[in-house]
């Protein structure tokens, strides 16, 4: 094996390994930002030593022993210098050896747990909303902070720093390290689900930039979603999510032509959607309904996604159905842009005045007067009822308002086809 691939192949091992490593060795040292540390240092053996040696049968226990020694190591110096600075003697070092104790059985642990505290500590609320996707993507999706600035499209310091206040700010909060109580669960893994479906978001729809699409944070989320519905099976949002997650996600080949140039859903080849994805997000679903209970925010989503899914043309679609969920999802969890969707499901279902009727209610909305998608649906219905000219407005103002370079292009050239339209309705 050349070096390349020696490399390569380290590369692969740490994407898969460095979740566990860090959530066993966070469990031990009580500090996430200290068991990154000590994860990276076992990277840099690896790195140093797999050159010459090869990598090893069980690359994975090779890291966790590499990463155990320092540790231990760690936590014999700390002892150390607890005993030069305090007077504190025997009481410390029963405490340094128990950890140290512990430490060395770690390697032997189900890991299943510690997975579990490190998604829960990386996505805790104390953290904002940006911090808590770095930190995620980094701790439990083994991304380097260049590949998360790439990703977002913002500059590697600025990743860095969010990174660095957020293990501070988990360090300064004293957060422990473990799964939440029954009382604060469900608040605390609302904001896990939010966190992971955020960063699939991003990949699915790119807010800014050249690119349509990131299909890698796509799969990034998938993963840790898959992850977390094993921790937790008896959750059925966590499920609901996944479900929502495989079926978008199996639209990924169709929603982009060969140029890269976005392609909308009711113009995709249907025939490249991903039906093994398919599959597995409808399983999800079911699993999400045997569960029982209400119908959350996401287990409706994915109902919402399985209507298209399960149509074998555009035609077929289940409109009626759609704008049901949509109204069921609308009481739920109330929101301008459930109520746009809505409305779109409905311009199919009953017509597109019925749907243009909706739309209309929103165009004073606050938190929408920025929103591309509100002209953008707009101009559609209007469009759909011959209307070219207030139509062709609407599109290009949904184009001035978008970020993302290949969204505005489509937008600016379905704009001047219904200027043609309007010019040739004229004639």
């Amino acid at each position: 094996m050349t070096a390349t691939d020696t490399h390569r192949a380290i590369d692969a091992v740490w994407r898969i390994e460095s979740a566990r490593l860090i959530a066993s060795l966070a469990r031990m040292v009580r500090d996430v930002g200290r068991a990154e540390d000590l994860a990276h240092d076992a990277l840099v053996a690896a790195l140093e030593r797999w050159p010459e040696t090869g990598v090893p049968d069980k690359p994975g226990a090779w890291l966790m022993a590499t990463a155990k020694r320092r540790a231990i190591d760690l936590l014999r110096r700390d002892s150390l210098l607890e005993r030069k600075h305090a007077e504190l003697g025997r009481e410390v070092d029963a405490r340094r050896e128990a950890e140290i104790d512990e430490l060395e059985a770690a390697i032997d642990d189900d890991i299943g747990d510690d997975l579990l505290r490190l998604i829960f500590t990386s996505c805790h609320p104390v953290l904002s909303k940006e911090a808590r996707v770095a930190l995620t993507l980094r701790l439990m999706g083994g991304l380097t902070t260049d590949e998360i600035a790439r990703a977002f499209l913002v500059s590697e310091p600025t990743i860095a720093q969010r990174i660095v206040r957020a293990k501070r700010a988990l360090s300064e909060a004293q957060v422990p390290f473990e799964v939440p109580r029954e009382e604060e669960r469900t608040v605390r893994l609302a904001s896990v689900l939010e966190v992971i479906y955020l960063i699939f978001n991003e990949g699915y729809s790119a807010t800014a930039g050249d690119d349509w699409m990131r299909p890698e944070l796509c799969d990034d989320a998938l993963r840790l979603g898959r992850i977390l519905a094993e921790l937790v099976p008896g959750e059925a949002e966590v499920h609901g999510l996944v479900a929502l997650m495989e079926i978008q996600g199996s639209r990924s080949r169709a929603r982009v032509g060969p140029a890269g140039e976005p392609i909308l859903l009711l113009e995709q080849d249907r025939s490249r959607w991903d039906h093994v994805l398919i599959r597995r997000g409808l399983a999800a679903l079911e699993r999400a309904a045997r569960l029982g209970g209400d119908r959350g925010s996401y287990v409706l989503q994915a109902e919402i996604a399985a209507c298209h899914a399960r149509a074998r043309t555009p035609g077929e679609t289940d409109w009626a159905r759609m704008a049901a969920l949509y109204e069921e999802l609308a009481r739920l969890a109330p929101s301008p842009v459930v109520e746009l969707n809505r409305a779109v499901a409905v311009g199919f279902a009953s017509g597109p005045a019925a749907g243009l009727a909706l739309v209309d209610r929103l165009t004073s909305e606050p938190a929408l007067r920025d929103y591309h998608l509100l002209p953008g649906v707009r101009g559609d219905l209007l469009a759909r009822l011959g209307r070219f000219e207030e139509a062709r407005a609407e599109l290009e103002r949904a184009a001035s308002l978008t970020r993302n370079e290949a969204e505005r292009k489509l937008l600016l050239e379905r704009a001047a086809g219904l200027a043609r339209k309007a010019e040739g309705g004229r004639r």
